[in-house]
């Protein structure tokens, strides 16, 4: 529950989502107010789409996001515009946090919480979200037959009124109908960022490209100011394109390095996990309880939680399971692609680059 002293969750009204359901309780959630009103420190509208694919605006401060999400304080820096971090992929205990061109999100085990949602060039995304989102309902439905896909994908203000915690399925595979396997929620949003992201770094390339040989070939045949100017923009361009293109690169390569953070990045199986654990507090067999503590032990430095996070460090419960489960090949698979296709797309760019080199006046 938001206290006075935070910021609001606000919905908006979208000719694109009108009819979509309100997912906040009355405690969260407040009419949007007719008059001028106090300005707020941190409030920011976030879109969230959900794992049925639907999507709301809200407006939500640093602190409700971060009790939503158990992120610190730091990791939302990430996502401010005017801070101007690199870019990020970025797992936490029940966050992914990307930070890709236009795109900022925060990706969950339940949602995605868009910024900068109604930026023109972040609505192509959006689309394909939902598309892919309303695909993976879909698909987990028809097997499972339960109308709320896995169990814990019901509304956010429902499971955070209850004074227990949601309860969550058991891990099975889920088949597309072509036979390929379903990816859990939070892959099938990094998928897509990811895609978006690469494609559209893509598409600059090549325009550039398409531009850069005929340009280069006029500067050839005859040498003008004009001839010279238009090869000196395109030069600036090249520039700028490939510093972005080298930073998603370096980004995925150090992801594919590290498979403590691709670990990380296992939400779903986290939840389900974490569930388990719970379940074992009513468990007899004295063994299973033995074992719990074990896992618990870890907890014993993570009592002391700071202001900043009502959750704690992502250091957790969910730290016993990364630990002992690095097996993070479904998730290297989805990566790999993405790698080799921004890898093609800076070669394009270093093309360009050394047939411009010769020109030093430049």
């Amino acid at each position: 529950m938001i206290s006075g002293g935070d910021s609001h969750l606000l919905p908006h009204k979208s000719k694109s989502h009108i009819g979509q359901t309100n997912y906040f309780s009355r405690n969260q959630v407040r009419p949007l107010p007719t008059g001028p009103r106090k300005k707020s420190t941190g409030i920011q509208a976030w879109m969230l789409v959900n794992k049925k694919g639907e999507a709301q605006v809200v407006e939500a401060g640093k602190y409700a996001i971060m009790r939503r999400t158990g992120l610190l304080a730091r990791d939302l820096r990430v996502l401010d515009p005017l801070l101007s971090y690199p870019s990020t992929i970025m797992g936490r205990e029940k966050a992914i946090v990307i930070n890709l061109e236009h795109i900022k999100a925060i990706i969950t085990g339940l949602e995605v919480l868009l910024l900068n949602s109604r930026d023109p060039t972040v609505m192509p995304f959006i689309e394909e979200l939902q598309n892919r989102i309303q695909r993976f309902h879909h698909a987990t439905i028809a097997q499972r037959g339960d109308v709320d896909g896995l169990n814990f994908s019901k509304e956010f203000s429902k499971f955070e009124d209850q004074d227990e915690s949601p309860k969550v399925e058991e891990k099975t595979d889920v088949k597309n109908q072509d036979g390929s396997k379903v990816l859990p929620f939070e892959f099938v949003a990094l998928e897509a960022s990811l895609e978006t992201v690469c494609n559209c770094l893509e598409s600059e390339a090549i325009t550039l490209e398409q531009e850069a040989y005929p340009t280069l070939d006029k500067l050839t045949s005859v040498l003008s100011t004009l001839n010279l100017e238009r090869v000196r923009q395109i030069k600036s361009r090249l520039i700028e394109i490939s510093g972005r293109v080298q930073k998603v690169k370096d980004e995925l390569e150090h992801l594919l390095d590290d498979d403590e953070d691709m670990a990380e990045m296992y939400l779903t199986e986290k939840l389900v996990y974490g569930s388990n654990m719970n379940e074992g507090d009513d468990m007899d067999d004295e063994s299973s309880q033995s074992n719990f503590d074990d896992r618990c032990s870890i907890l014993s430095d993570d009592k002391g939680q700071n202001l900043e996070n009502p959750h704690g460090n992502h250091t957790s419960n969910t730290q016993s399971y990364t630990n002992k489960n690095l097996d993070v090949k479904e998730l290297e698979m989805l990566l790999e692609p993405y790698f080799v296709q921004i890898d093609g797309t800076l070669n394009k760019l270093s093309t360009v680059r050394i047939l411009i080199l010769p020109y030093h006046l430049l």
